[in-house]
C-alpha cells in the first residue's frame, strides 16, 4: 500500500450521542448540516460522514430525513456523502441496513461488536455480511470502521468471503479512544496499520476527545487520511470549545499541508475510494 501524496479529510459533523441542548453549536437540523458541508469543503473536506436527527434533534433513521439530506447535499456541494449505517447504538439491525435506501456515495461498515461507554455497540458477523453484500449490489462504497485490532480479523474474512468491494478499493478508518475500544495513541494505530489486510488501498484515523491531535500526528505521518468533527471532538484545545466543524477541518488541512500531503480535492477523494459518480450535470 504506497502512501497517497495528499490527504482525504472527512468531517463527522454530528453523530449521534451528543444532545443539542448540551452543544448548541452542534448541526443538527437540514439547513446547519448544508452550511456546515460548505463550509468545511472550502475548509479542505473531501467527504462527510452523515448522521442524521428529527425535528426534535433525536437520532433518527427515518428514510425521509436521509434522504433529504443526501439530496440537498449533493445539489450544493460536490462532497463524498457517506451515512452512517451505525446509527444510535440502541437503533435496531434491520433499520439500519434501509439507509442504502437514501443511495449515498458511500456508508460506514463497522467490523465488529464493541463496548461503546456504558452502551454496546452491536455488529454480528451476518449483519456485517448482509451490509456488505447489499452495498456491492446497490454500488455504494462502504468506508470500514475499526474499533478493535479484532476488527481487522473480520475485515479479512468479509473480504475473503465476498470479494472486492464496489469500486474495488478498500478504504478503512481507525476509530481509537472510544471507551471499550482500542486506545487513540500512536501505538495502537500503528499496530492496527499493520496488521491490515493486503486488499487495503487507504487508510484513515480517527481520534476521539483528548487523543484528537496525537492521532492526526500520527496518521498524516505514518500515510493515513483523518477524519475530524464535533462527532468525536467538541474541545478545540484546553478550555476553549469548537464552534464549527470547519474550524477541526481546517486545522487538520493545515497539519496535512505542512506534512506536504495537502488536502485533496472531491474528485481526488472519489477515484481513491472508487465511488460512482451520482452528481447530475
Amino acid at each position: 500500500m504506497a502512501m497517497t501524496p495528499g490527504t482525504l479529510i472527512t468531517v463527522a459533523p454530528t453523530g449521534a450521542e451528543l444532545a443539542k441542548s448540551d452543544f448548541p453549536h452542534l448541526p443538527t437540523t437540514l439547513d446547519e448540516l448544508v452550511e456546515t458541508a460548505t463550509s468545511c469543503e472550502r475548509a479542505g473536506a473531501s467527504m462527510i460522514h452523515l448522521h442524521i436527527r428529527d425535528a426534535d434533534h433525536r437520532p433518527t433513521l427515518d428514510a425521509s430525513y436521509l434522504k433529504a439530506a443526501v439530496q440537498a447535499l449533493r445539489e450544493q456541494t460536490s462532497l463524498v456523502i457517506q451515512l452512517s449505517t451505525g446509527g444510535s447504538v440502541h437503533d435496531p439491525l434491520d433499520q439500519r441496513l434501509t439507509v442504502l435506501d437514501a443511495e449515498p456515495d458511500a456508508c460506514s461498515l463497522t467490523c465488529g461488536t464493541t463496548n461503546f461507554g456504558d452502551d454496546v455497540f452491536l455488529n454480528p458477523y451476518g449483519f456485517m455480511s448482509d451490509l456488505y453484500v447489499q452495498a456491492q449490489e446497490r454500488e455504494v462504497v462502504p468506508e470500514f470502521e475499526l474499533f478493535d485490532l479484532g476488527h481487522v480479523a473480520s475485515l479479512a474474512r468479509l473480504i475473503d468471503a465476498h470479494g472486492l468491494p464496489f469500486g474495488g478499493k478498500v478504504h478503512v478508518d481507525f476509530v481509537t479512544g472510544v471507551p471499550g475500544g482500542m486506545p487513540g495513541t500512536p501505538a495502537a494505530l500503528l499496530a492496527g496499520v499493520a496488521m491490515l489486510p493486503t486488499e487495503v488501498t487507504s487508510w484513515a484515523a480517527t481520534g476521539i476527545g483528548r487523543s484528537h491531535l496525537p492521532i492526526v500526528a500520527t496518521a498524516l505521518a505514518a500515510g493515513g487520511h483523518l477524519r475530524v468533527g464535533m462527532e468525536d471532538n467538541v474541545v478545540f484545545a484546553r478550555g476553549v470549545p469548537v464552534e464549527h466543524n470547519s474550524q477541526l477541518v481546517e486545522r487538520a488541512a493545515t497539519l496535512a499541508e505542512l506534512m506536504q500531503r495537502p488536502a485533496m480535492s472531491t474528485d481526488a477523494a472519489r477515484a481513491v475510494l472508487g465511488v460512482k459518480d451520482r452528481r447530475r450535470a
